[in-house]
């Protein structure tokens, strides 16, 4: 999931809306606690690791797609993903090099020479469309819906995906992109692998009867966005994996985001504060967070335990999920890090 999708599901509340709407553009604008705050010792590159070799894609192939269509793609020789965690998935099944374009959330350095197709982080139908792709990938968060209507209005296949918001959900999603793009072998390989990386970092973790209380907080300081994760804001699996407890879905919260508040915040009491590494940077780092509404106040603020990761990685519920998992719980459990 991306940020797109954040700012997609916030949407939904006229408050909430008005605090997203300064956010698009401060989005693309983008000292810390000892052993915290994702550290160079726990954090993964920006890259992808694609399966050995470049399958060939065997086509026509007829995909279910989430908004209730059935596509057929005939071509995957010109394949835009419209956000990074597809992106993620096109790269890792091998056949990046058949992508000719991204969006902004794509930055991973395989695809940093791609042209950008999007403005802020809407779509741009008319950037789409001049590079003549043969096949679209897209979720739900996806828009304007215009955009994707005059896509599909051109005769490009474009295939939907439901949002990915937990781990359950990166299985299902490699199967459909590479069903979706003639490559289902290369997927089946992608998603045992991932599912093995997964066990392993799931193995990985100390054994202790510590559950901590974890709050997602998202954050975009140039436009004074600050948000509390709820239990559908997409970190509840991630947290819940690595042993610990969503403070937000603790605290009787409902939905994805609220407003962060000095009392939301505190009835949260998380132990730590999990957080995207350039909304982190936004607000000035650790010393910046600590300034934010009731944050020194809790546990996480007064020992200083922050848990950052990449926001390209971080909601991405794909094939680098594993890692996220890791950087997670290196930084949570540091003295315990394996």
């Amino acid at each position: 999931m991306s940020s797109r999708t954040i700012r997609s599901r916030t949407a939904r509340g006229p408050v909430l809306l008005a605090l997203v709407l300064g956010l698009l553009l401060a989005l693309t604008a983008c000292g810390s606690g000892a052993g915290t705050a994702g550290s160079a010792a726990t954090r993964a590159p920006d890259a992808v690791e694609p399966l050995p070799g470049e399958p060939a894609p065997r086509l026509p192939a007829t995909v279910a797609s989430a908004d209730g269509r059935q596509v057929t793609v005939t071509s995957a020789d010109r394949i835009i993903p419209l956000n990074g965690s597809l992106a993620e998935l096109v790269f890792s099944l091998g056949l990046g090099p058949r992508v000719v374009a991204r969006d902004v959330s794509t930055t991973f350095r395989q695809a940093a020479a791609l042209p950008v197709i999007t403005q802020a982080h809407d779509v741009s139908a008319e950037g789409v469309l001049s590079l003549h792709p043969t096949v679209v990938l897209a979720d739900r968060s996806t828009g304007p819906a215009e955009a994707v209507a005059q896509i599909r209005a051109a005769g490009v296949p474009l295939v939907v995906l439901d949002d990915a918001k937990q781990l359950a959900d990166v299985g299902p999603r490699i199967d459909t992109v590479a069903s979706a793009l003639g490559v289902p072998d290369a997927g089946r390989q992608l998603k045992e692998r991932t599912e093995q990386r997964t066990a392993e970092a799931r193995a990985a973790l100390p054994a202790t009867d510590r559950h901590p209380r974890v709050a997602f907080l998202y954050l975009r300081g140039s436009a004074s966005v600050y948000l509390l994760g709820g239990p559908a804001s997409g970190a509840t699996s991630l947290i819940e994996a690595v042993g610990g407890q969503d403070a937000g879905k603790a605290a009787g919260l409902t939905g994805d985001f609220t407003p962060l508040t000095s009392e939301a915040l505190v009835k949260a009491a998380p132990d730590a504060i999990l957080v995207m590494s350039k909304g982190l940077d936004s607000v000035g780092g650790v010393d910046g967070l600590l300034k934010l509404p009731g944050v020194a106040q809790t546990p996480a603020g007064l020992d200083r335990r922050i848990v950052s990761v990449e926001d390209g990685q971080l909601l991405s519920y794909g094939p680098r999920t594993p890692q996220v998992l890791r950087e997670i719980a290196a930084q949570l459990y540091p003295a315990d890090a394996k």
